[in-house]
């Protein structure tokens, strides 16, 4: 579940879930619920090198909250980075700004419940055969 994770991250990990955002604290509230369902998100969640801002294991999927720090050219492009690296993992990175989650909760709440849709729907048969 950790991929790898050293354990210094985990002591990291503990002491960001002190200080949360604004913005990671107005998701948290919203992805407990879910809980009730089978699907535990983590807050600050050591995977491999880096923590994540929530994870789901059973998913498979990071949430990441960004604030205007990741903004900057080389933000974005380590960020990116990052993606692909967790996606050697199989997991699935969802990017959000703390703005979207403070000012636009209903639509960030509709992406996350698709991408929950999405990644706990067997897939159909044969489709990812298709040939033209």
């Amino acid at each position: 579940m950790y991929f790898g994770a050293k354990p210094e991250l985990f002591i990291y990990a503990l002491e960001m879930r002190k200080y949360p955002t604004e913005a990671e604290k107005a998701l948290w509230n919203y992805l407990r619920k879910f809980r009730n369902i089978g699907y535990i998100f983590r807050r600050q969640h050591p995977i491999d090198l880096f923590i994540a801002d929530f994870y789901c294991h059973r998913l498979k999927l990071v949430i990441e909250v960004d604030g205007e720090i990741h903004s900057n050219e080389l933000s974005i492009e380590y960020d990116d980075g990052r993606t692909g690296e967790l996606e050697k993992f199989g997991i699935r990175v969802v990017r959000f700004t703390n703005e979207e989650v403070l000012n636009n909760q209903e639509l960030v709440i509709a992406k996350i419940r698709n991408y929950i849709d999405e990644l706990s729907s067997p897939a159909l048969p044969g489709a990812g055969d298709r040939r033209g």
